[in-house]
């Protein structure tokens, strides 16, 4: 019992004085309910409120970063108003997102239904926030505010990922999006998408490891993207269950095609790649 005492003591004097999981969680909360008072527990009446509530949660952050200096190589109040001057961006594509949501989901009869009930539209909500945090040179907080959204929602998306405006996620289970990937704007995937990579060695940590998604492509449930060189071309319609680990051209169908056969037969499953130009060929 003794030794068990000292290795935990020694673990408690090793930690780094990080800010707690339940602590970020909270905050990241908190923030999401006064952007987005469908979110909030209690709409905010006056100006000035929203005014008071903004200084709060800016004076809160700057505390946090002040505190835990090994997250930051800047200064912490500094950084934290700037987050606040930029947070008015992430505001209108997330606004812009949920716009995408409601245009792509026949099933949804209001913004406030997406607000309120729909899991991609509080991972991506998370997802731009954490963001916004790293490219300010914050480590460790963006991870934690993206890994409580994928415990809630089971959509993971690394918050290194760099993803354009109109996003829509529909509903998102299983979703994974790697930290290098690269997608455009009016992107829609279904639950179960994984735009990941091709090998997990610690020796491709720097480079460009997952797949960029460029404008208006719609990839559906099932589907896995893996690679850092494999580009899905604008205008594309990636099929259920497809795996692909090559680029295809703008304008692409690919669908995944499964054939009946006997016991006499050999057909095998297989995969069908078609283009714009392919069809105004024929």
């Amino acid at each position: 019992m003794e030794s068990f005492i000292k290795k935990i003591h020694k673990s408690h004097q090793e930690c780094s004085d990080c800010p707690s999981p339940k602590l970020i969680q909270q905050y990241f909360e908190d923030l999401l309910g006064l952007l987005f008072p469908e979110y909030s527990v209690q709409k905010i009446r006056e100006e000035e409120d929203v005014k008071s509530r903004l200084e709060n949660l800016q004076a809160q952050l700057s505390n946090i970063l002040t505190r835990n200096i090994h997250l930051h190589s800047g200064d912490g109040e500094k950084l934290a108003k700037r987050f606040f001057v930029d947070l008015e961006k992430v505001f209108d594509w997330i606004n812009q997102d949920v716009d995408a949501m409601f245009a792509g989901d026949p099933a949804a009869k209001s913004r406030t239904e997406i607000l309120r009930s729909y899991p991609g539209f509080y991972a991506i909500a998370a997802y731009r926030i954490a963001h916004l945090l790293l490219q300010l040179g914050i480590k460790l907080i963006p991870r934690m505010i993206t890994e409580f959204a994928h415990s809630r929602t089971g959509i993971d998306i690394h918050p290194g990922a760099t993803i354009g405006q109109y996003f829509c996620i529909d509903h998102g289970t299983g979703v994974v999006i790697g930290e290098t990937t690269v997608i455009g704007n009016h992107v829609k995937i279904y639950q179960g998408v994984t735009l990941g990579a091709l090998s997990v060695d610690k020796a491709d940590a720097d480079i460009k490891r997952h797949p960029t998604i460029e404008d208006n492509v719609v990839i559906y449930a099932g589907a896995t993207i893996l690679g850092g060189k494999t580009t899905i071309g604008k205008n594309s319609v990636i099929g259920g269950n497809v795996w692909l680990t090559k680029s295809v051209l703008p304008g692409s169908k690919v669908y995944y095609q499964t054939q009946m056969h006997h016991e006499e037969g050999t057909v095998t499953d297989v995969y069908v790649f078609k283009n714009d130009i392919d069809e105004l060929s024929h």
